[in-house]
């Protein structure tokens, strides 16, 4: 082997060698807080017992058998499926429409676009509060209907209103993240192509359908798949508002996996709908990156 051609070859040894040596600390980190924790998770969905000296015993797929014929786990599947679609599709076309109008320049846009984003960034734990605060049967909401004439609605206690009130929570904290994520797809959009369109006649309409929503088709598959994992994953509101209630009607999976694992201390059965809960969000992922591709 000639000479040049070998010391280019150990070059880039040692370029591989010093690669590893600056991403070996991320991948220890990622290894010990993301993948053994997954392995882990998935372990412990074919086992049963709790953290005791007893352990746990291998039992198969029994946890998951238990979830199909689990009449609990259906309802909140069921649960988890209409608050997600009830939440990801007002997340995604109320910010959209307020990212178009505060792309324009006027008098408070900066001002309306931190008043928006003010939300995404609040703790949800005290905004559940909040909304426990003004939806009880005595609270303000009720006050202001019944100074209308319209009777106090129990909307934490119906079944019918208690899960659009988590819905609401969920929409509003949603709105002022994926307006700049909007905000930021529409800077990428040339504005050329908006001119030719006025000088071939297109309207509001013909402009928005034909320029900005194609433009934005990369931005609208990412905010579509963070809005349903952030769906997927809510907790906080379940928690702090409703508890599940009333009649199990907003209790969510991930409320439910609590549940299971540290108030029934069922750790297998918790571990199997947590692995559950994981595939799904793994086929959001790869559906997002397959359709990117093809953007």
């Amino acid at each position: 082997m000639p000479s040049a051609e070998k010391d280019r070859y150990q070059l880039m040894d040692n370029e591989a060698i010093a690669a590893w040596v600056f991403l070996a600390p991320a991948l220890i980190l990622l290894g010990i807080f993301v993948l053994y924790p997954i392995a882990y998770l998935f372990y412990l969905s074919f086992t049963t017992g709790s953290f005791t000296r007893a352990g746990t015993q291998w039992i198969g797929i029994r946890n998951y058998w238990r979830l199909l014929i689990s009449p609990d786990f259906w309802q909140v599947f069921g649960n988890t499926l209409y608050f997600t679609l009830a939440t990801v599709i007002p997340s995604l076309m109320l910010p959209l429409g307020l990212a178009v109008l505060l792309d324009r320049a006027f008098s408070l846009r900066g001002l309306l676009r931190t008043a928006y984003f003010i939300p995404s960034i609040t703790s949800l734990v005290a905004v559940g509060l909040g909304f426990r605060w003004l939806f009880q049967t005595d609270g303000p909401l009720n006050h202001w209907l019944e100074t209308v004439g319209i009777n106090p609605v129990p909307w934490l206690s119906s079944t019918t209103w208690a899960m659009p009130v988590l819905i609401l929570l969920s929409i509003w904290k949603q709105l002022g993240f994926n307006m700049v994520v909007f905000l930021s797809g529409l800077q990428t959009i040339p504005t050329s192509r908006y001119e030719a369109a006025e000088l071939d006649g297109a309207g509001p309409w013909q402009k928005f359908w034909y320029i900005t929503l194609p433009g934005l088709r990369p931005t609208l598959v990412f905010a579509a798949v963070t809005t349903a994992i952030f769906t997927l994953r809510s907790f906080e509101q379940v928690y702090v508002i409703t508890g599940g209630g009333p009649l199990n009607s907003t209790n969510l999976l991930v409320y439910y996996i609590y549940d299971q694992a540290f108030a029934q201390f069922d750790f297998g059965y918790a571990a199997a709908a947590a692995t559950l809960l994981l595939t799904a969000t793994l086929v959001l992922v790869y559906f997002q990156l397959k359709v990117w591709e093809e953007s």
